[in-house]
């Protein structure tokens, strides 16, 4: 069983809105829905935790899992403070039956059948991965007083997205290892690394941004213009 925890407690200060930025409206639906979406229809997808704000439980229920009917929905979770806390705190809701676990970021509505596929699919055969894509510019390792270090090589170079997908036994591992050891990590994939595994990297795609500006919510806009023009 395929398990997607879907991460939507964090305030979103840099959007300078009055509401979290997860329920900002792109092209009629809040941005969570959007995302919600995404998994609800993708076959491969079992069942949805998705992690709130705790302050924002019941305005969740209603406004958003009521009002579009998710039948994948398994939980409703109250968040953490950090982003770490809201994931372990989704991986004790997940069930026995669960193989693989994925977890993405709420505001990144953009996500496509294809790359949660792709992710289950190398969680299954690699243990861990995360989806990525390479970068497009010359990238600068800076040094002592922004002296460049070093210039790296374009292709050994991607930015990490969401979904990363893993094997739950591996998850819950790498969760209970970084509170065990104090450890603070900005993703997921980054705790797993810390218990000596390697992370694989699938192909992700350059149209799942995360929207965390105003600017972001225009550029999400525009895709999904494009690709309703497509």
């Amino acid at each position: 069983m395929n398990t997607a925890i879907i991460l939507a407690a964090g305030q979103g200060k840099r959007m300078n809105a009055a509401s979290n930025k997860q329920y900002l409206i792109l092209k009629e639906k809040p941005i969570i829905a959007h995302t919600i979406n995404a998994f609800e229809k993708c076959a491969l997808i079992d069942e949805i935790i998705l992690v709130v704000h705790e302050h924002e439980q019941e305005f969740c229920q209603k406004s958003i899992l009521e009002k579009y009917k998710y039948t994948k929905i398994k939980g409703l979770v109250k968040g953490g403070k950090e982003r770490q806390e809201s994931v372990y705190n989704g991986l004790k809701e997940i069930g026995e039956e669960t193989n693989i676990v994925l977890i993405h970021d709420g505001a990144r509505p953009l996500i496509t059948e294809q790359v949660i596929q792709r992710c289950i699919h190398g969680a299954i055969e690699h243990g861990a991965v995360s989806a990525g894509v390479p970068i497009k510019e010359t990238i600068k390792i800076m040094g002592k007083d922004r002296f460049v270090s070093y210039t790296p090589k374009r292709e050994d170079v991607w930015v990490t997205q969401t979904p990363q997908a893993f094997q739950k036994d591996i998850i819950l591992k790498a969760h209970e290892f970084a509170i065990a050891q104090e450890i603070l990590g900005t993703d997921d994939a980054m705790l797993v690394e810390h218990m000596g595994l390697k992370i694989k990297m699938v192909e992700g795609d350059y149209e799942n941004i995360k929207i965390t500006t105003p600017e972001d919510l225009i550029a999400a806009e525009a895709i999904l213009n494009y690709k309703r023009k497509r």
